[in-house]
């Protein structure tokens, strides 16, 4: 990737029985494009007994974007949706003004040993939608364009570039594509991408002005028309970026505006249970106390 301003590591942290590994926000890059929090979950082989359970949690301000490799999440929301996301579909939830949702090992598989791995996304919604009505998409991954060229595969999983646009509804301009490839070759989309990139390597390896990058690391370019690296046979990479927006966001625990006066706002609602119910679900996470926030 040409001109790369910034190469992150990954870094893991623990979420219940499976390992996240966190790319977005970091400190000296908060977002790239409209695109705020991204976790790399896995990969992890569950037993018998362990299963994915994430209660009840809300959300304002941003849209979700899970996207499965490998297992099964089961999916319920406060809209009444309950959807099982399986690999390389796309579950798109645009919280808005504020939506509560689950994930699940869905229950035909909790008994049994699975697997699960895949990236979970957060995109920061334009000023003016952050107080939207939410709402939720289901896309198959036989909806997702997906084309070949020579030994190099890729998917527009959401956004638009290279003249193609995702059916996911996404709300401001932007891009989140999969490359994969064979054999060793040289890739060069800049002039299909705009705004602010980066790449994150899931497998595989990559060269770019004589540095080699292997998985697990995200590269931050400087400027995104000039996107331009060497692929190893056997990688895969995904880039992603868009236009930025003028104003700042604040994150803070599972909430994303460009107000904090909304954030407190939700951080009240949701200790005063004023914020909708999951149909089917009692459990509550609690708001974690000031102190144990973390500081994006």
């Amino acid at each position: 990737m040409s001109n790369t301003q910034l190469i992150i590591e990954e870094r893991a942290a623990n979420i219940g029985n499976f390992l996240v590994g966190r790319l977005l926000p970091f400190r000296q890059k908060r977002m790239v494009g409209p695109f705020i929090f991204i976790d790399h979950m896995g990969p992890v082989e569950l037993n018998e007994n362990q299963n994915l359970d994430i209660a009840m949690h809300p959300h304002i301000g941003l849209s979700t974007l899970t996207f499965l490799f490998e297992g099964a999440i089961f999916h319920r929301d406060s809209l009444g949706t309950a959807v099982e996301i399986k690999p390389g579909a796309v579950n798109w939830m645009t919280a808005g003004k504020g939506v509560v949702h689950t994930e699940r090992t869905p229950e035909n598989i909790r008994g049994s040993k699975k697997k699960l791995h895949g990236l979970q996304i957060w995109v920061a919604l334009p000023k003016v939608l952050e107080e939207c009505e939410p709402s939720f998409t289901h896309i198959e991954a036989k909806d997702i364009p997906s084309w070949k060229e020579k030994d190099v595969s890729y998917k527009l999983i959401a956004g638009e570039a290279f003249g193609k646009k995702s059916p996911v509804p996404v709300n401001s301009k932007l891009y989140f594509i999969e490359i994969k490839s064979d054999t060793k070759t040289t890739i060069e989309i800049g002039k299909d991408l705009y705004g602010e990139s980066a790449l994150y390597i899931l497998e595989g390896e990559i060269k770019n002005d004589g540095h080699s990058y292997g998985p697990k690391q995200i590269l931050i370019a400087k400027d995104a028309t000039l996107c331009t690296f060497e692929i190893e046979a056997n990688t895969t990479v995904y880039i992603f970026g868009g236009e930025p927006f003028p104003e700042e966001r604040f994150i803070e625990w599972n909430f994303v505006s460009s107000d904090k006066k909304l954030i407190e706002k939700a951080k009240q609602g949701w200790e005063a249970n004023k914020f909708p119910q999951v149909p089917e679900e009692t459990e509550r996470i609690p708001l974690p106390q000031k102190n144990n926030f973390k500081k994006k």
